[in-house]
Parts: C-alpha cells; sequence; structure tokens
C-alpha cells in the first residue's frame, strides 16, 4: 500500500548532505578506516603506538568539530534537520556527541595500558588476548604470546563503536537509528571476546551479548516495521505529525491510522529494543555476565559510552515522536524505573565479585536516570544530560580502578580480595571510595549533583512517587558503596592478599580525569548544569 502511495517519478531526490555538521562522525570513521589500514601495512612492531597516537589524535579532533559546532550555534538558534532528515543536529546532539568523545578518549588510554600484567617474553602485555581469532589455549594462542603479538585492532574497533554511538542519539528516522544500534553494536561484541585471561569466560559473555543483542535487534527491527504500517514513514517528524493529527490526510493514511495496535505494538518494541540497550529491566539480564567477562577497559568503556548513547536515542524517540502518546507510554515506562530502581540496588547487596556488582549498581542507575526521562520536560531533558555526563566518568574511573587490584590469576575481582586493601595502598583505596561514594550520592560529588537533578525534574514533573522508591533505592545501594570502603579500610589484609599493581602514565591519566570530574560536578555543578539546560531542547 505504501509502495504504491510513494510511486511517482521523482521519488528519488538528489541527496543533499551537509558534511560540515556531520563532521564528529565523518572525523571518527575516516580515522577508524585509516586505522585498518594502519593494521594492514604497517609492521607489528609499530602499530601500536600508531594506534594510540591516531585513536587519541582523532576522538581529540572530533571533539573539536563538536565544539566548533556548538559555538556557531548549532545546538541552540541554528539546530536543524541533516543529511536529508536523517540526522538531527540540536543541542542534546552535541552534548551527548562531546561526552561520549571524552570518554572515548578516557577509555583509549586505558586500553592502551600495558604495565599491569608482569612482562611475557620479554615483551610488554596489554588486557587483550595475543590472537583473537585462535582458540583458547591452543597452540596457535602459545605461539602468539611467546611471539609477542598484540591485539592492536581493538583502537579501530573502538572508534567504530564511538562512531555508531555519536550517530545514535542524533538520529532523526528509525533506520538510522537501526543501522547506528548495529555499527556501535558489532565492534562491542568483538572487543568483549578479547580478554588475555579468563578466555573462555570473554568469549562466553560476548556470545550472551552478541545473543540477547540480537533478539533486541529483531525487536527494535520489527517495531520500526510497524510504526512504518501505521505512519507510512520512518521519519521522526512525520511520524510524530501522524499520531497529533495534524498530517495531511490520504487514502493510505485513512487505512493505517485507523487501527492503533500496530502504533502500539510498534512503540513497545523499539522501546524494548532501547531499554536492552540502558539495562533497564527487565532486559538487564546480560549485564552482570558481560560486564564480568569482558575485558576490564572495554568493560568501563562499554558502561560509560552505551549508556550515554542509548539514553539519547531514546529521550529523543519519546520527546520527539510520541509527545502525543504520553499517557500511553509513561505508566509502562513508571513501572520499568521503578523495578529497575529496585532490583538492580537489591540484587547488588548479594554481590560478591567487583564487577558484578557494578553492574547491578549500573542497573540501578538506569532506573535513577529513567526518573528524569519520565519528568516529560525541558528540566528533565537537562537533569539527564547532566546525569549522564557525571556518571560516566565515576564508571569509567572505577572500572580503572579494579584493573590495579591484581594477584597471580590476573585481576583479583572477588571482594574477600579487597580486603584492607586500604592498608596495603592507600590511595587507590581512596580513589576507589571517592568513586563509591559518587555512586551512593553522597554530597560533594557528581552523583549527588545528579541524583539531585534528576529527582527535583521528577517531582516538578508530578512523580514524586517515583521520587520517593529512587531516594530508598539509594539508601539501599549506598549499603553495599560503604560496605566495599568499610572493607578497604577496617578489614586486616589477608598475608596471600592482592597487590596493587603501579600503572603507567596512561591509566593514572583515566583515574585522575576520573576523580577530577567527580568532584567538579560535585563542588561546582552549576555551570555544568546551565550548559546542559541550554542543550536541553530537541529540533522537531
Amino acid at each position: 500500500m505504501w509502495a504504491q502511495a510513494a510511486a511517482g517519478p521523482d521519488r528519488f531526490p538528489t541527496p543533499h548532505i551537509e558534511y560540515a555538521q556531520l563532521s564528529p562522525v565523518l572525523i571518527v570513521f575516516g580515522v577508524a578506516c585509516v586505522g585498518i589500514l594502519a593494521e594492514a601495512f604497517l609492521p607489528r612492531r609499530n602499530r601500536y603506538t600508531a594506534q594510540v597516537v591516531l585513536s587519541v589524535v582523532g576522538l581529540a579532533a572530533a571533539f573539536a568539530a563538536v565544539i566548533a559546532l556548538a559555538e556557531k550555534g548549532y545546538g541552540t538558534t541554528k539546530a536543524h534537520i541533516a543529511a536529508m532528515g536523517a540526522v538531527a543536529v540540536d543541542g542534546p546532539t552535541l552534548f551527548l556527541q562531546g561526552t561520549i568523545l571524552l570518554v572515548a578518549v578516557v577509555a583509549v588510554l586505558t586500553f592502551a595500558e600495558r604495565r599491569l600484567d608482569p612482562m611475557a617474553h620479554g615483551r610488554h602485555v596489554d588486557s587483550f588476548a595475543a590472537q583473537g581469532s585462535a582458540v583458547p589455549g591452543s597452540d596457535q594462542e602459545k605461539a602468539a604470546v611467546r611471539a609477542g603479538f598484540t591485539s592492536t585492532e581493538v583502537f579501530p574497533l573502538l572508534l567504530f563503536a564511538v562512531g555508531g554511538m555519536l550517530i545514535f542519539p542524533a538520529a532523526n528516522d528509525l533506520l538510522t537509528l537501526f543501522v547506528a544500534l548495529e555499527v556501535f553494536s558489532l565492534p562491542l561484541y568483538i572487543l568483549c571476546a578479547l580478554a588475555r585471561r579468563n578466555r573462555l569466560m570473554s568469549q562466553e559473555a560476548a556470545v550472551k551479548y552478541f545473543l540477547l543483542g540480537a533478539f533486541s535487534s529483531a525487536f527494535l527491527l520489527f517495531g520500526i516495521a510497524l510504526l512504518y504500517g501505521f505512519a507510512g514513514s520512518v521519519s521522526y517528524g512525520q511520524i510524530s505529525r501522524v499520531i497529533d493529527g495534524t498530517a495531511p490526510m490520504t487514502p493510505a493514511l485513512a487505512n493505517t491510522t485507523g487501527n492503533d495496535a500496530l502504533l502500539l505494538i510498534g512503540l513497545a518494541m523499539v522501546t524494548v529494543g532501547l531499554l536492552f540497550k540502558v539495562g533497564a529491566v527487565p532486559f538487564h539480564m546480560w549485564t552482570p555476565d558481560v560486564y564480568q567477562g569482558a575485558p576490564t577497559p572495554v568493560t568501563g568503556f562499554m558502561a560509560a559510552a552505551t549508556k550515554v548513547a542509548a539514553f539519547g536515542a531514546l529521550l529523543r524517540l519519546l520527546y520527539v515522536v510520541l509527545p502525543g502518546l504520553r499517557w500511553d507510554w509513561r505508566p509502562v515506562l513508571w513501572g520499568v524505573a521503578i523495578a529497575t530502581m529496585v532490583i538492580g540496588a537489591v540484587i547488588a547487596v548479594t554481590q560478591t565479585d567487583v564487577k558484578r556488582l557494578l553492574a547491578y549498581s549500573s542497573v540501578a542507575h538506569a532506573g535513577f536516570i529513567l526518573a528524569g526521562v519520565l519528568a516529560t520536560s525541558r528540566t528533565g531533558v537537562s537533569s539527564v544530560l547532566f546525569y549522564l555526563a557525571a556518571y560516566s566518568f565515576v564508571t569509567l574511573g572505577a572500572f580503572a580502578v579494579v584493573t590495579l587490584v591484581r594477584d597471580a590469576g590476573g585481576e583479583a575481582t572477588h571482594l574477600s580480595r579487597w580486603a584492607g586493601l586500604g592498608r596495603r595502598s592507600p590511595l587507590v583505596a581512596a580513589v576507589f571510595a571517592v568513586f563509591l561514594l559518587a555512586f551512593a550520592g553522597i554530597p560533594l560529588t557528581s552523583g549527588f549533583a545528579g541524583k539531585f537533578a534528576v529527582f527535583k525534574a521528577a517531582a516538578q514533573g508530578g512523580a514524586m512517587p517515583l521520587v520517593i522508591v529512587g531516594v530508598i533505592s539509594s539508601a539501599i545501594a549506598a549499603f553495599f558503596y560503604v560496605r566495599v570502603i568499610v572493607l578497604m579500610f577496617f578489614s586486616e589484609p589477608k598475608v596471600d592478599g592482592p597487590s596493587v599493581a603501579v600503572p603507567s602514565p596512561l591509566t593514572s591519566t583515566a583515574i585522575a580525569i576520573g576523580v577530577a570530574v567527580t568532584l567538579v560536578l560535585g563542588l561546582a555543578p552549576q555551570y555544568f548544569l546551565d550548559l546542559a539546560d541550554k542543550a536541553g531542547v530537541f529540533v522537531r
């Protein structure tokens, strides 16, 4: 029906692409392609340095492009729809893209760390498998380790993932949204499987992530098909106009808009696909296994950047496409937010592994952020933007600290191994305590400013019961954060306890950035709150 309605001699117009407005994405993808060529043509001994430099310079250039676009007013007065309606260039897009790029720069530093593990065969090694294609424990893998191979292709994979994440919150039509989802998901599936130690657990995590990610992609794609069947378009603006009843009525629209089942089921399926990516209950089951099995630098990057991109896409879908259905989706997301906060906080109390604890912590934080989403106001958008920026750097810093606590088997992630860490290494324990206090939302940290912003927005939006549940869940969550602090500082260290590796300046810089952002956003958040407020308006 829609194919017949679209029939005509000029249905494929010449595309007009605003390359300058898309420059952050183009720079990242361009550098990723150069990284692939470097893998193919550079001698193996030169690849590591070249890839690290390329990645940092490319991401910095893309961030400079975001700043330039913001300075020219594309986040406010010049906000518009670019690339033939496929991409929105507005305040939320630029704010989220800037956050993702800064997170990626810090993540590159943790990816590049090569001083934590003992040298193997006279060479420094990193967190990644010597040869990702080798079967764990095989002669091929042993030969790769003896030869000193390193998986430097993780850097182009990271850049491709970042490129997809930059498009995801900016997508202004459903097909662009789906393509961006696949572009950043596929590299993450691969990165999760490349741990140097615990190869089998790492590969199991990657398979779980891939299979459940395929389910979420299928839900999203089926939902897109149903929404297209309802509105005859994949454009956010056109779907919104059809829902509001302001679109010109055609015979095809008259046939499809009479059936709300297409709209409601399609909306539910697209939302499920996005909730999977943010790790909301009941679509969170992949989170603890993947976070535990993936290489810790990948876990930190994934936990921070994926949540930023996915919440950006969810905000745009709900605020741009579906404001007319607010009374349909709000009650459902209320239930999802409450379940996410409560289940994430309660199950985290039972965890005995640091990475799994942080995974369930991220689930609880997804619920807190959903409280801001449900405010359905400009204040809600700005509070979510601020929370995402604050949370991402705390998460990166926390996982960077986890890489430092090691024993003969690699990272010592069991909580019992962290007993007395504050006496063995007071500085590392104090830094980790700062991040835990920020997760708990203690005043003078970025976590407190973020939670206060989203809860205030939710209360102003009429979601006071949600705020009450959020405060109770925060109190429950504070218990297991404080428990780890007590374990580190008030328990006797074990004789055979883990040691704290001395990192290179790369990881030290990543942790220092995390601490600095945590304290600055906690002690003087107003400038950044104002910045998020200016960026809180979607272009339609």
